[in-house]
């Protein structure tokens, strides 16, 4: 009985440990990764070049200007689309898998123009989150973890046999012996 007890005592302090959640994994008011994602997409759909940059890190917008300047566009052409393809959706994407750590985060959104999981950088600018493709760019950015796409493709390799055929060399005399 008493180590029935412990054990739902143990549980419990467990599951009241992993309830509390940390303040440094969120921006201002409970602002998340997937927030970020949605408060862009908006601001893509409206078409204000001003609302697209506020969800953006500074570095961010930088290098859309260099990659503009590239391309002979402007930095608010460049970043149009949010700089995701999942933004052309009429709708807004499945988004899954936030991971955050420290004050990066990452979210999958589902990209149906090329049919493929997105992973998404985000982190914490001026107390909220914003989409971090300048800091990833700039190797600033350090994932929080391993996307569920990824994850899923590494399973899928392991559980699979390999699928590489080897051809026969022809170069090769039925002795073994090269020519």
């Amino acid at each position: 009985m008493n180590r029935i007890f412990l054990l739902c005592t143990l549980l419990a302090l467990v599951a009241a440990a992993l309830s509390c959640s940390d303040k440094s994994q969120t921006g201002a008011n409970g602002d998340t990764p997937t927030e970020a994602y949605k408060r862009l997409f908006a601001a893509v759909k409206t078409g204000d070049p001003a609302a697209i940059r506020a969800e953006m890190t500074k570095k961010t917008y930088e290098f859309a200007g260099s990659t503009a300047k590239q391309m002979g566009k402007t930095a608010d052409e460049q970043i149009k689309y949010g700089m995701t393809a999942t933004t052309y959706s009429d709708t807004l994407p499945t988004i899954r898998d936030e991971r955050v750590k420290d004050n990066m985060g990452a979210v999958e959104v589902w990209n149906a123009k090329d049919s493929r999981w997105e992973d998404l950088p985000f982190m914490i600018e001026d107390g909220k989150w914003k989409l971090a493709y300048g800091e990833a760019w700039g190797r600033m950015f350090h994932s929080p973890g391993k996307g569920r796409d990824q994850i899923e493709k590494e399973a899928a390799n392991a559980i699979s046999p390999p699928t590489v055929s080897t051809a026969p060399n022809f170069n090769m005399m039925p002795n073994g012996n090269a020519k």
